[in-house]
């Protein structure tokens, strides 16, 4: 181990800056569990100075000058810190934030360490006064990280089959501390200095641009960059590697660069353009210059998440960023577009303007998830993304309706719990808030607001607060005229009521002549009734009815209410085009006027009111408030129906009914539920063509159609792809077939152990993501069982399957009904390597365990999840929110069975005979 050595020099005192101190976090919070702790004690045995898990309020960080050196041939890193420090308290200890980090004791400061909170006192035998201003040097070293967080190794395997290393960082939330000592909270800004040291094959990348090359000893090359803005731990970043890169500049001279493996570097050119684009969108749209002077994208082939946006040097995964416009789909177009929106969005929500705590992280997340919609439907039209945003607030409904969901502001301490917050309340319940209150607002309101907010908060730090107070009493605008300068909204009454409690209101609607009858209630799928009891919400609602295609608004504040119509109506709809984050139950005659207007003229609704009148009436069975034949009668007109939202929402609340039933023995009632599905959709699935035509949204919905029909065995999916299927393997997979139906054609091939093998040589092999993408799914849904244990074990492995997809490949193989057993005696097997690799509290555990177990819907099942997850430690997970999510939605689905199974049946009986009936009619013409 090297000598490690810590100084402090004294500088001129400065004046206190009690403007700063204000931003700093507050640590006292009652809810800070550890200040009921037994007094800490550091490694040496001695007491450890501070009992809190958040960091003191005494100092706080200027600057970091820091020196960085990986070696990529023994995999680990040295490095040196030097921090200046202004002191808001007298104090004679310095506590920041180290983990796993190799730090010497040194004179003629003391190191004490305190590993469970990641902690280092640096204790004083000189006071620290307050106003003055100081430095501290640390050095340190430690491995390169096995997992994907703090600074870890990536590899690569070149054409030629060479395996190369590389270095590269990820430290959002809690993993700066790994990399090097810190102040590692959001809210302790400061200015970073940073040198990386390398060998000449290598290039150097970080936040800032590089502003010279210095040569020493032993040819080792030492980068320094240029000193950056203020901006949070979180978001430094660095990378060592041999990557090759392709610029441009945008038109307001922002230097754009897209880094990749030299192999893969031909498939940069769409997220470039993509980029420049965006960066000159988001300069205009919120007339705040994006302060650095240039944005590098880095593809990274290990990477635990999607994406992440470190300010300047936003990364990657290969598939988030790489684009072959011969191997790659409409669905890759899209989804590369809406990643680079995103990261590109919080180079000014969470960069510029950042939550002061990791409880209100929905700013953050809500915001760029919300963005990339805004974005990316002006600059890139024709992806046709209102096609897409409503499956956001749909997947987010389904966390939220559980008991175990939390408010999108919600308090957290230990890194794990923030981990947790990185789910679909923070990013889609978060847009989905915000897409209301822009409705509600107007567009125009809404972005002189958020324009607001960025300019009075840049640099700083905020609370939910500074966002409701930056939008209200913004004047109302209706087609970009003020009308009502005067009005005074309260936004924060209205909008406190959707981020500080958890859930979603369901509204009920009944109509009596021309009087509507309305009350609201929490949605939540129990049988525990007390649980719905003391929500209330502020709810912008909007409707249309069958005489007036004007949206009305109506803001219901109360439990109940009456609003009156102008005339009756044939029929009314709320919530239109479910711009607004709740669901709606029709009383009365109400589902059967907009069932029958579904079926004689379906277009009378916009596809986003079809699609959520789909799923409020599927869900609304869930709680016993619509009677199952009420919703499967609705689901008719499906068969009519040809737009992506509506189709792939029938399919969402139909597929679910028979997969709960694969994991029964009811193999009867599942086939038939399967046969009633693909009638229903048949004339969509015999439309389409096995090509890539058409626009975006129709390419999607085809390759998610005759993926179903080929998976489902409609003879002529699978006529079609057995035979392009059998081409492309004779031509040896250098045919080439059309990219939205090629995972169709790969799941057939995946059928027998032949086809099997091809196409995992062939993932082995090629170096499209894309195309690796689907043939990942493919094998992953193949019914050969021996196959299926064999893919998840080379994900684990990492060797030819990287283990960032090992999530994905296992909630596949769950979905299998050939898999499920399978998947479940994996995820048990592995928990403590997998928690290891991918971190308590993560989107990847948490999604591994929801969406492994979230189909059983037996006792026995119940049981057995239980007795695995109740003797986890809490050290390696028994508190996660996850499991409790788990436990809820199996409960959830043996109410479901055991309610709905023969009403089911009864109804698809009748279906049967009434296509039996109707059959004979014609053969009697």
């Amino acid at each position: 181990m090297t000598t490690l050595t810590v100084t402090i020099l004294v500088l001129l005192h400065v004046s206190f800056a009690p403007s700063l101190a204000a931003q700093l976090p507050g640590n006292h919070d009652t809810n800070d569990k550890s200040s009921s702790l037994l007094p800490p004690v550091a490694t040496n045995g001695q007491p450890f100075p501070w009992i809190h898990m958040r960091l003191p309020e005494t100092v706080s960080p200027i600057h970091y000058d820091l020196l960085v050196h990986p070696n990529l041939t023994s995999l680990d890193f040295t490095g040196a810190v030097q921090i200046q420090l202004q002191v808001f308290e007298d104090t004679s200890t310095i506590i920041l934030h180290s983990k796993e980090l190799q730090i010497a004791k040194a004179e003629p400061l003391q190191v004490l360490e305190y590993p469970a909170f990641h902690q280092l006192a640096l204790v004083s035998d000189v006071l620290l006064v307050r106003g003055g201003t100081y430095k501290v040097r640390l050095e340190f070293s430690a491995n390169l990280s096995d997992s994907f967080h703090g600074f870890y190794k990536s590899s690569y395997r070149t054409t030629t089959g060479e395996v190369r290393f590389m270095a590269s960082t990820q430290f959002e939330a809690t993993s700066a501390r790994a990399a090097f000592p810190c102040f590692d909270e959001p809210a302790f800004k400061a200015n970073f200095t940073i040198q990386i040291r390398r060998e000449a094959r290598h290039i150097a990348l970080s936040n800032m641009p590089k502003v010279k090359t210095v040569e020493l000893p032993g040819g080792v090359l030492e980068d320094h960059f240029d000193t950056s803005v203020r901006m949070s731990t979180y978001l430094v970043a660095f990378i060592v590697s041999d990557f090759q890169s392709v610029s441009k500049t945008t038109s307001h001279g922002v230097k754009i660069s897209v880094y990749a493996v030299p192999d893969k570097i031909n498939q940069t050119d769409f997220a470039l353009n993509a980029a420049v684009r965006l960066l000159d969108f988001y300069d205009d749209y919120f007339d705040i210059p994006y302060p650095l002077p240039k944005q590098d994208l880095a593809a990274i082939p290990d990477f635990q998440s999607g994406a992440m946006e470190n300010w300047g040097l936003t990364t990657y995964r290969e598939a988030g960023l790489l684009f072959d416009p011969n191997k790659s789909s409409a669905s890759d177009k899209l989804g590369i577009t809406m990643v680079i929106a995103h990261e590109l969005a919080h180079q000014w929500f969470g960069n510029l303007v950042t939550m002061q705590w990791w409880n209100d992280l929905w700013l953050n997340e809500g915001f760029a998830k919300f963005m990339e919609f805004v974005s990316v439907n002006i600059t890139n039209p024709e992806l046709q993304v209102n096609d897409f945003f409503l499956g956001k607030c749909f997947e987010a409904m389904e966390v939220d309706s559980l008991s175990s969901s939390h408010p999108v502001s919600s308090q957290v301490d230990t890194p794990t719990q923030i981990q947790e917050m990185f789910d679909d309340v923070s990013y889609d319940k978060g847009a989905c808030i915000l897409n209301m209150l822009r409705d509600f607002l107007t567009p125009e309101a809404f972005k002189i607001g958020i324009v607001r907010y960025l300019r009075r908060y840049s640099y700083q730090n905020t609370v939910n607060s500074h966002l409701w107070e930056s939008l209200t009493n913004v004047s109302k605008w209706y087609s970009g005229v003020c009308v009502c300068a005067c009005v005074f909204l309260d936004v924060r009454a209205i909008m406190d009521t959707w981020t500080l409690q958890e859930g979603f209101p369901l509204v009920t609607v009944e109509v009596r002549g021309r009087q509507v009858r309305l009350s609201q209630e929490r949605y939540l799928k129990t049988d525990d009734p007390s649980q719905t009891h003391g929500f209330l919400w502020q709810v912008p609602l909007t409707y249309i009815t069958s005489s007036s295609s004007t949206v009305h608004r109506f803001l219901l504040k109360t439990r109940t209410d009456v609003l009156y119509l102008p005339e009756e109506v044939e029929w009314v709809k709320f919530n239109v085009d479910m711009s607004g984050y709740y669901m709606v139950h029709y009383e009365g005659e109400g589902w059967r006027s907009l069932t029958s207007l579904l079926l004689t003229n379906h277009r009378a609704l916009s596809s986003n009111d079809r699609a959520s009148l789909i799923n409020n009436a599927f869900q609304l069975v869930s709680v016993g408030k619509v009677g199952l034949d009420t919703a499967l009668d609705l689901s008719l007109y499906l068969s009519k129906e040809t737009d992506i939202m509506p189709v792939t929402q029938g399919l969402g609340e139909l597929v679910p009914l028979y997969k709960l039933m694969e994991k029964r023995d009811m193999e009867g009632l599942e086939n038939q539920m399967k046969g009633y599905i693909v009638e229903l959709f048949r004339g969509l699935i015999d439309r389409q063509t096995w090509s890539d035509e058409g626009s975006v949204s129709q390419r999607v919905l085809r390759s998610y159609l005759l993926l179903f029909g080929s998976v489902r065995n409609h003879p002529p999916c699978v006529a079609t792809a057995t035979h392009l299927f059998n081409k492309w393997r004779a031509s040896d997979g250098n045919m080439s077939l059309p990219s939205d139906v090629s995972l169709a054609v790969f799941a057939i091939g995946a059928r027998d152990p032949e086809g099997w093998d091809f196409l995992f040589e062939k993932y082995r092999h090629s170096q499209h993501t894309s195309v690796k993408s689907r043939i990942k799914s493919a094998l992953s849904i193949s019914p050969l069982q021996h196959k299926l244990k064999r893919l998840m074990e080379q994900s684990l492995a990492g060797e030819v399957m990287k283990t960032q997809d090992l999530p994905h490949v296992v909630i596949s193989v769950s979905r299998n009904p050939k898999g499920y057993k399978l998947a479940w005696d994996f995820l048990r097997h592995n928990w403590h390597t997998l928690v290891k690799k991918f971190d308590l509290g993560s989107h990847s555990i948490s999604g591994m365990v929801t969406g492994v177990t979230n189909q059983y819907s037996t006792r026995e099942m119940l049981d057995e999840v239980r007795g695995f997850f109740d003797s986890l430690s809490e050290e390696t997970g028994s508190g996660l929110r996850c499991i409790q999510q788990t436990y809820e939605s199996i409960e959830e689905n043996i109410r479901w069975m055991d309610q709905h199974l023969p009403q089911l049946k009864a109804w698809l009986d009748r279906q049967a005979q009434g296509a039996r009936t109707e059959t004979r009619g014609h053969e009697d013409l």
